[in-house]
């Protein structure tokens, strides 16, 4: 399994972290018409139920806003992954349709409130550490393109930053060719919720990814 450590610095600013990492193969196609159909469902839920100024009070999301600002980061501008599909999802515009490992790790985020990374797991170079971004490191997210990194959590590997909770980077994303997945759920103070979300992911995985050689660890402080 990928070897994970956390930064000093980011230990400081943040001494509740944990991450529940999820390393397995897996099988990527464009469409898995059941997985969708589990996507609606919660989506459909989570439209009824929820208003936008809700989201700011889920628990997940509210701890992860409380580790932006203590990074130094406004959470307002630089929107935490879960919390922007969430938005989408009460705005009526639902959530983007990529492959079924992507789509089934929003699928958790949504339901959870945790931001969670997907990487192609051998697109890693080495140890991954996860820190804070500092000023004109390049980063494309997916999606964003040239992202301000400079003060958001992030991982690091060999060849530089590749993930942090507003969005990945294009560098590590999974795509059709993506055979060995890396998930990472990250949690900034919410650690009741974490075993559960990751049996969920989990099972999804291994439901609409067809996983195998599952392997998982938790890192903290």
């Amino acid at each position: 399994m990928i070897t994970l450590k956390i930064s000093e610095k980011l230990r400081a600013f943040l001494p509740e972290v944990v991450l529940s990492c999820i390393e397995s193969d897996v099988m990527v196609c464009e469409h898995f018409p059941d997985l969708w159909e589990e996507i609606a469902m919660k989506t459909g839920e989570l439209a009824v139920s929820l208003r936008v100024e809700d989201i700011s009070r889920i628990p997940a999301i509210d701890a992860s806003r409380r580790a932006y600002r203590l990074c130094g980061k406004d959470p307002a501008r630089y929107r935490l992954s879960a919390e922007a599909l969430l938005r989408r999802i009460i705005q009526g515009k639902g959530i983007y349709q990529v492959n079924n490992v992507v789509d089934l790790l929003n699928l958790v985020s949504v339901s959870s409130g945790y931001s969670i990374g997907g990487y192609d797991a051998d697109k890693i170079e080495g140890e991954v550490e996860f820190g804070v971004g500092v000023d004109h490191e390049p980063y494309e997210g997916i999606g964003r393109g040239e992202l301000n990194i400079e003060s958001l959590p992030v991982f690091r590997d060999a060849n530089g930053p590749f993930g942090t909770p507003t969005s990945d980077s294009v560098r590590t994303m999974v795509t059709m060719s993506t055979r060995r997945f890396f998930m990472v759920i990250i949690d900034f103070g919410v650690p009741e919720e974490l075993e559960k979300t990751t049996e969920l992911a989990i099972r999804l995985l291994k439901k609409y990814a067809f996983a195998q050689h599952v392997e998982t660890k938790f890192i903290k402080n």
